[in-house]
């Protein structure tokens, strides 16, 4: 909010460049740790970054088209580039998928040349200092770490849960990977289509299906449903993204969008952080994995009770 917006993010792009290809020429473990959590700083800036210009070019419906095609797309860029990665670690040993990094270079020569810096117009009334929007935040912000945890449990724990239907091979747990990210994709195109919806009717559709979704992989041992069963909550998950993420937007001064998104994206990534460690937490009071599910499966349902009761306030 400070700086600006376009500078910020050509800058971030030629240090992700930079921090991401170092480990191809480092041998120290700890030296390749420091470069990779430089690399996570900077990658908070170009997410923030990003989705703020979103925020500042577009409004309305067009806004919520481009925050469901900025979710879909990372879903498909997940499965091209982990493939890509892939092909680079066999033809150039472990270090090979590190090269994937200098893409940032003609991103950035690309966001340099095409992006331009928005007026942010001030909301400042009778020359009164606009505050920060905390109590409508805060919630959303809160449900996002939520939502975090949600969209990654699946992600996470995908081999362990295919698992629970008998011994599979990574190959298969890679496969049925790229088709939940595809689902996530998918339900980002779900969103789009009922973009009118923002707010706590597509939270109570969104958290629906993931309930569904954990419930089914609570309930069962077969391969092909617990394959359903992931498609289903990670289809949910694409739908919560884009409207946590359009909700938030929607309650920010244009002035200070920086903020707001920033403490957006670091709550969706403090879900992603935690989502392994809380299924590790509950398991030893589930009794098992698939249990474990059951109870993620009762808490999302008791949100989307929350969220029906806030989408009946709102049609009051």
């Amino acid at each position: 909010d400070k700086l600006g917006r376009k500078h910020l993010l050509v800058g971030a792009l030629v240090l992700y460049a930079g921090f991401g290809i170092i480990p191809w020429f480092l041998d120290d473990l700890f030296q390749i740790i420091g470069a990779r959590v430089a690399l996570g700083i900077t990658e908070a800036v170009i997410m923030t970054v990003a989705t703020v210009l979103i925020g500042d070019y577009f409004e309305g419906a067009r806004r919520e088209k481009w925050i469901a095609l900025q979710v879909g797309f990372g879903s498909v860029a997940a499965i091209v580039l982990i493939a890509v990665g892939g092909g680079l670690g066999e033809l150039l040993g472990s270090r090979g998928p590190f090269l994937l990094y200098l893409l940032a270079i003609p991103i950035a020569l690309a966001a340099a040349t095409i992006l331009f810096e928005p007026t942010v117009k001030s909301t400042d009334t009778d020359g009164e200092r606009v505050k920060f929007p905390i109590k409508a935040v805060l919630p959303l912000i809160l449900t996002t770490i939520g939502v975090g945890i949600i969209f990654y449990s699946v992600i996470v724990q995908l081999g362990p849960i295919l698992g629970l239907s008998g011994e599979v091979s990574p190959a298969t747990i890679g496969l049925v990977g790229a088709l939940t990210n595809l689902s996530v994709g998918a339900g980002s195109i779900l969103f789009n289509q009922l973009k009118k919806n923002v707010g706590p009717r597509l939270l109570l559709v969104g958290l629906v299906l993931a309930a569904i979704g954990y419930f089914g992989i609570s309930m069962t041992t077969s391969f092909y449903a617990l394959c359903a069963s992931s498609i289903v909550a990670c289809i949910g998950a694409g739908m919560l993204l884009p409207n946590m993420l359009t909700w938030t937007m929607n309650c920010l001064p244009p002035e200070m969008r920086g903020r707001g998104m920033g403490m957006w994206t670091g709550a969706f990534f403090l879900g992603q952080f935690v989502a392994p460690l809380v299924t590790a937490s509950i398991i030893p009071f589930t009794g098992g994995f698939a249990e474990a599910f059951m109870a993620y499966a009762v808490v999302i349902a008791a949100g989307a009770i929350v969220a029906l009761v806030l989408t009946r306030r709102s049609a009051v």
